[in-house]
């Protein structure tokens, strides 16, 4: 069989193995994937042809194999469930000592007082300060702490970018 003689056959029998295909039960999709699949095998394989008037058939079986060995490894392919809530692991507390790290020394005693759930007229009254200036000054260590947290994402960037030796978002120029 000449490769021109079997494109023909593969654009009048293509549909028509589509079609044998979803009369076994195969999902359309499968479908179309089995009879591509089974298209390019006859062709890898046309010298095991014995008679080209069989070609549809032969196709037709090797199709019908395909999408079996399809449906096999999908039956054994499990998806995932979604996680457990119980599993996870909060990286809250990993991540709030990483920020008060950060911070200098007084920020961190008003933060962590906060944290603690000690309201700012508590925290005025054993300051010896009024509630807006408490207000202020968390308002103030918080703003210290994005920027510092900001300030140390950029530095790490950076890095992997001189290693990487790609652009860095602050310059735009290239690195080494």
């Amino acid at each position: 069989m000449t490769a021109y003689a079997y494109g023909e056959a593969y654009r009048i029998g293509f549909d028509r193995t589509v079609r044998f295909l979803l009369s076994r039960g195969a999902a359309c999709d499968g479908a179309v994937e089995a009879a591509q699949a089974a298209w390019v095998r006859g062709w890898e394989r046309l010298h095991q042809l014995r008679d080209d008037k069989m070609l549809l058939t032969w196709v037709n079986t090797i199709a019908l194999n395909v999408y079996r060995g399809l449906w096999r490894k999908e039956r054994l392919s499990v998806p995932l469930r979604e996680r457990h809530r119980e599993f996870e692991i909060d990286l809250t507390p990993i991540d709030v000592q990483t920020v008060l790290q950060l911070c200098h020394r007084r920020e961190r005693a008003l933060l962590e007082l906060q944290i603690q759930g000690i309201t700012t007229e508590e925290i005025a009254g054993q300051r010896g300060v009024s509630k807006t200036a408490i207000r202020i000054r968390l308002m103030r260590a918080r703003r210290s702490a994005r920027e510092r947290m900001e300030k140390r994402r950029l530095q790490r960037l950076q890095r992997t970018c001189l290693t990487a030796g790609v652009e860095t978002p602050q310059t735009g120029l290239r690195v080494a």
